[in-house]
């Protein structure tokens, strides 16, 4: 999504409403709203292969630079090979396309089976990929194919885990915007493999009122909470409007202002419970901060609707997988 082509969403204004920020145009900002006081966690569109193949395309040149002098060296020009991409470990799969992008760029020609589907819960020893075509080409393209698999698949396992630990309570797993800079849409779609719910794509598309919104705005009447939902309505409306609260009273401030979601900031269960009473289910509720998957069961079993889990994207693991040439 260009920068240019965000919508703010404006619903019962027009775009005249929305100050002319410079690079938005304001001709899109009144689409795709999320209807106001509805939970619409903001779905990540599928990715397309443009942008696939620019993101291949930039890791193809950084790493080949003038060429694989290695297969270049050792590798005759028409020698022809396959190989499989395997797990080595328990893994979800997200980011084959990335793969097949790397090698169809170095070998137009080249024959590639998919055995499984992005998403899928793979134990050790699976097969992801199955690639034949010149051995140059696929010696060259390995790393790049790798790197893109390992780090998404990553990402998605992480997430399956954390899905698992709330399995039957309820509650649901969003990731958040700390993602590696440049690879956003890429690590929202594989926490969607891995079962968990994508969040706002960034500054744009709801409202999030932190705790530094609130410190500036620490003079206002009749409260920093109630004065933030007030003016975020009226310069937005219809926009979700989700405040950040560090303590239950703040929660409640929060829900009277109108506030469409409460973000329920390192609270342990007691206080995450108190946090809810006064809430009310008059909004939405979410926790974060510092929630590991050996305690996020516990904040699950409060009731909270949402958990949301920085370490899914800033924190996973690149998982084993290898490219093993057959003999």
């Amino acid at each position: 999504m260009a920068f240019g082509a965000v919508s703010f969403g404006c619903p019962g204004g027009t775009a005249e409403d929305v100050p002319p920020w410079r690079g938005i145009d304001r001709s899109v900002l009144c689409r795709l709203h999320p209807p106001p006081r509805i939970l619409q966690p903001w779905p990540v569109d599928p990715l397309d292969g443009p942008r696939i193949r620019s993101a291949v395309l930039q890791a193809l040149d950084e790493d080949l630079g003038m060429g694989d002098v290695t297969s270049l060296a050792c590798i005759p020009p028409d020698a022809a090979s396959t190989a499989r991409m395997n797990a080595r470990e328990r893994l979800t799969v997200a980011g084959l396309a990335f793969a097949v992008a790397a090698f169809r760029e170095l070998a137009p020609n080249a024959r590639i089976l998919s055995r499984v589907d992005d998403g899928t819960d793979c134990a050790p020893g699976t097969t992801l990929l199955e690639v034949s075509g010149p051995s140059r080409a696929l010696l060259s393209a390995e790393r790049v194919a790798l790197n893109f698999v390992q780090r998404l698949s990553g990402v998605a396992t992480a997430t399956a885990r954390f899905v698992r630990a709330v399995e039957g309570t309820g509650t649901r797993i969003l990731d958040t915007r700390k993602t590696t800079p440049g690879w956003r849409l890429f690590e929202k779609y594989a926490v969607r493999c891995g079962g968990g719910v994508n969040h706002r794509l960034g500054l744009h598309d709801r409202i999030l009122i932190k705790d530094n919104h609130l410190s500036a705005l620490a003079d206002a009447a009749p409260d920093p909470v109630t004065a933030a939902v007030r003016r975020s309505r009226a310069q937005f409306p219809g926009m979700f409007v989700q405040v950040e609260a560090d303590t239950p009273d703040q929660a409640r401030q929060a829900a009277d202002a109108g506030a469409d979601g409460v973000l329920l900031d390192n609270m342990p269960p007691a206080v995450l419970r108190e946090a809810l009473a006064l809430i009310a289910g008059r909004c939405q509720t979410e926790a974060s901060g510092g929630i590991r998957e050996d305690t996020i069961r516990a904040v699950a079993a409060t009731g909270v609707q949402f958990i949301s889990v920085g370490a899914l994207t800033h924190s996973a693991r690149a998982v084993d997988i290898g490219l093993d040439f057959l003999p």
